[in-house]
């Protein structure tokens, strides 16, 4: 949840979206209340990016001394990364999937290649589980949420989409 100070309190930015998570946790304990076992049958998915040239996130990455060290890191400008996406639930891992394309070369995730990648990947790894019992959820990525990709997702998974 993001605040600002003022002198007084502390204020909600994004109240429209803290309504949204209310709401969400609300239908989330009330589906726990019919069936326990229900977070036991949500897919939580997601893409990570592996720079390959070494570079390690400066946020994840501190550098700590007594002396001011005058560190840098040069890096390139375009450093090739590697984007891997998986899912995890109580039954297991799907995945990894490495995003290349038809040259086997790395590339990012745009819509077309996250709705091949859920198309000749994915559903195809679902078949050997119950899907009717299966939750999807992934977060709000533009390739995620565009309207081709959760009308893909349906035919699978229908309204149990997160």
């Amino acid at each position: 949840m993001n605040f600002f100070y003022s002198k007084d309190n502390l204020v909600a930015l994004h109240f429209k979206y803290d309504q949204a998570r209310r709401r969400f946790i609300e239908w989330a304990q009330n589906e726990i209340a019919v069936v326990p076992d229900f977070h036991k049958r949500i897919l939580f998915s997601d893409e990570a990016h592996f720079w390959l040239n070494g570079y390690v996130n400066k946020q994840n990455c501190r550098i700590w001394s007594e002396a001011n060290p005058q560190v840098y890191v040069e890096t390139p400008l375009h450093p090739e990364k590697l984007t891997v996406w998986c899912a995890l639930w109580s039954g297991g891992i799907i995945g990894p999937y490495f995003f290349k394309n038809d040259e086997g070369h790395n590339v990012t995730v745009n819509g077309d290649r996250y709705r091949a990648m859920i198309t000749n990947f994915f559903i195809p790894e679902l078949n050997n589980h119950d899907v009717q019992e299966l939750w999807f959820q992934q977060d709000g990525a533009t390739c995620h949420t565009a309207r081709a990709t959760i009308d893909l997702l349906k035919d699978t998974f229908g309204d149990r989409l997160i």
